[in-house]
């Protein structure tokens, strides 16, 4: 079956600053007629309803949604999702954390997650690979791609927070280009993927803080949210 897959930026969108133009977020204070319209294009523009593209309401948790029909507003208290049905499309908001999308083609199946630091070190892509596996998929088939985020050299923390984030998520400690205490998530989710067996992992290398063309919380403070979106074709 085809996965399809899309990562956005902050370009073509209906939203005035500091949200300018495409944020697809509903919960950063953006007038919510912009974001209604800067969805409404994303899923036109890749050939999908508005309604066939399900959001989630993210709190940097583990909980896993299983989507069987598109549940017609953003699910509440979620950070990851999984499909078996095609035309139904998942998508992950972020702005330097990390967007994830996971699918195993044979076994008709994605899932997408938030994986910012709190949810990454608390196990919420582990709990997004079980979710998945109750639907048949296998880790030696699913293939993943880790999103644009901010990396390594600019995600400055606390020499304590390294520590804890690293001990959890095993390969995110590192330095930072100033030689200090950092944080590359994306690092420790490779490593993470491939302990539970996933080794096709694909990584967008654009840092978010680096890229002004992407969503970066941790550059504007005030911003919006780029999307990852996957989905199976329908045959």
């Amino acid at each position: 079956m085809r996965v399809r897959r899309v990562v956005t930026t902050r370009a073509g969108g209906a939203s005035a600053a500091p949200y300018h133009s495409f944020n697809l977020s509903a919960l950063v204070g953006d007038d919510p007629a912009a974001v209604v319209a800067n969805r409404r294009r994303l899923a036109t523009g890749v050939g999908l309803r508005p309604d066939d593209v399900v959001w989630m309401r993210q709190v940097h948790g583990t909980r896993v949604a299983t989507v069987t029909e598109p549940p017609g507003e953003d699910l509440a208290d979620t950070d990851a999702m999984v499909t078996d049905r095609p035309g139904i499309a998942l998508a992950v908001l972020a702005a330097d954390c990390v967007p994830v999308l996971l699918a195993d083609p044979e076994a008709g199946v994605v899932g997408v997650a938030h994986a910012g630091r709190v949810g990454a070190r608390n196990g919420v892509l582990p709990s997004l690979l079980t979710a998945m596996a109750d639907l048949g998929a296998m880790p030696g088939r699913i293939e993943a791609l880790l999103g644009p985020a901010v990396c390594g050299r600019c995600y400055e923390v606390p020499a304590e927070m390294r520590a804890e984030v690293h001990a959890a998520l095993p390969g995110s400690g590192c330095a930072t280009s100033a030689g200090t205490p950092g944080l590359d998530l994306r690092a420790g989710l490779r490593t993470q993927l491939r302990a539970h067996g996933v080794t096709r992992v694909d990584t967008d290398p654009r840092c978010t803080v680096e890229d002004p063309t992407l969503y970066s919380h941790r550059r504007e403070g005030r911003t919006g949210r780029l999307a990852a979106v996957t989905w199976l074709e329908p045959r």
